[in-house]
């Protein structure tokens, strides 16, 4: 089996402690990582590496930030960034392959407020996106991306539909970008294995989000035809949000069948 496991950790070095622990103890194959918020020079790879852990990153300084860990192989980048706006030098993509799977970790733009200019980018970057998952797509292999994709797909994936219906998590053009992937032939796994929705991947700071919990579900794993076939089970781990100086964000994570 193959565990591929999404994970914004909300500041790398400022969560280290919760990260080596949520790697201890649930041993992923592929650690994503989202949100690392530091330079690439700054990125505690010595740590991972004491694990066992393999590493490439692609980090900007106090916010975004990428990267994907891998135990005992090292992955082999294929790119980072996403074509179709050379302006954008925000760092929110990785693609690497790793145990014969093309693994892409994304942290998608939040967009708020809505309307407006951080809206417009997510929508351009959620086009850029759907191209680069094209491109995977046309290569017929095994492939997941993966991360916090901001967009609440359904009603029944929010503990209130209507406490977020004015953020653009949940507005009706970030839901259809996101639709369009799904139409594109790829699978949402925890969706799939949730159909009646209830299951939340991130919980606020603010207003007791967490003891209440008044989460929603924003972090995805989006299979190929190739690795949908080969999945086993999926889930997130939210023990680990209870945690003491906790990531906002429970990780998600598949676990795939070895290729036949």
């Amino acid at each position: 089996m193959i565990k591929v496991a999404g994970f914004n950790i909300n500041g790398v070095r400022a969560r280290l402690p919760r990260l080596l622990e949520w790697l201890e103890e649930t041993r992923p194959s592929v650690a994503c990582l989202q949100e690392i918020k530091c330079q690439d020079d700054a990125f505690p790879a010595n740590e991972f590496e004491k694990l066992g852990y393999k590493a490439i990153w692609h980090g900007q300084k106090g916010f975004n930030g990428v990267a994907i860990l891998a135990d005992g192989e090292a992955p082999v980048e294929v790119g980072r960034g996403l074509a179709g706006d050379p302006e954008d030098e925000h760092s929110r993509y990785i693609e690497a392959d790793v145990f014969g799977i093309r693994v892409s970790c994304i942290y998608l733009p939040n967009g708020n407020p809505q309307p407006g200019p951080k809206f417009d980018y997510k929508l351009r970057w959620m086009e850029r996106l759907r191209d680069r998952m094209a491109e995977i797509s046309a290569e017929e292999i095994p492939a997941v991306v993966i991360g916090d994709y901001n967009v609440i797909p359904f009603d029944r994936d929010v503990w209130s539909p209507a406490a977020m219906s004015g953020d653009a998590l949940m507005q009706p053009a970030s839901r259809d970008a996101y639709f369009r992937l799904l139409a594109d032939g790829w699978t949402d796994a925890i969706g799939l294995h949730n159909p009646r929705g209830g299951v939340w991947t991130y919980w606020d700071y603010q207003a007791g989000a967490w003891q209440r919990d008044h989460g929603f579900r924003i972090d995805h794993a989006l299979l190929s035809p190739e690795l949908a076939d080969r999945l086993d089970s999926c889930g997130v781990d939210k023990a680990h949000r209870a945690r003491e100086k906790a990531s906002d964000h429970a990780p998600v994570w598949v676990r795939v069948r070895d290729a036949a």
